[in-house]
């Protein structure tokens, strides 16, 4: 699946991106644990359609959420506190094909790499070095964990808004919640010590 335009810092599947230390055994044992099916790659899918031609909508809310909480924009602001709109900028670029990803691509060992890709780049060991962003350099673990809701309970109304029937917009939301945790499960990995995973 191509990008729609060449993103910068959107790395999937190239050499540049981080080897997951995780398998596709214990991805198949988190998609069970999560209750992620077949049906629900299907559901992505039609999402995926729907959504495409609003990711800028989907993103001004999930901006405004983030702009409205000092909180959380101090993560994309300079250490004393000034937000950089570059750096916010190149980071709604790869949001937006986040979401697509989420979608569209294929849930296999080079989408667990980016997965660990995009995980490093909330911890100090990476955090900024895409963007070469004067940021401060990680995000904590239970910000990364508490977006989960505000990213799955905002996307309800877009998921809705194809004339799909309510069946098809709880299906496609219930797999987009799954996903959402399940990823964030991934990204919690380089955060823990060793063998806690």
């Amino acid at each position: 699946m191509a990008t729609k335009t060449l993103i910068p810092g959107y790395t999937y599947g190239t050499e540049q991106v981080a080897k997951s230390p995780i398998g596709l055994e214990d991805l198949n044992k988190l998609k069970t644990t999560v209750m992620f099916t077949s049906a629900d790659e299907e559901a992505l899918r039609m999402a995926g359609d729907v959504l495409e031609d609003q990711v800028e909508d989907v993103l001004d809310v999930w901006y405004g959420f983030v702009a409205d909480h000092p909180h959380l924009l101090a993560y994309f602001s300079t250490p004393d506190g000034h937000p950089i709109q570059e750096y916010l900028d190149r980071v709604r670029e790869r949001f937006g094909q986040w979401i697509l990803d989420t979608c569209r691509r294929p849930y296999n060992q080079e989408w667990l790499d980016y997965q660990q890709e995009i995980a490093l780049r909330h911890t100090p060991e990476k955090k900024n070095v895409t963007d070469n962003a004067n940021s401060v350099d990680n995000i904590p673990l239970r910000y990364v964990i508490a977006f989960i809701y505000p990213v799955t309970a905002t996307l309800r109304p877009f998921l809705a808004k194809k004339g799909h029937s309510a069946d098809q917009v709880e299906a496609m939301y219930q797999a987009w919640f799954k996903s959402v945790t399940m990823q964030i499960a991934l990204w919690s990995q380089p955060y823990t010590r060793d063998g806690y995973w």
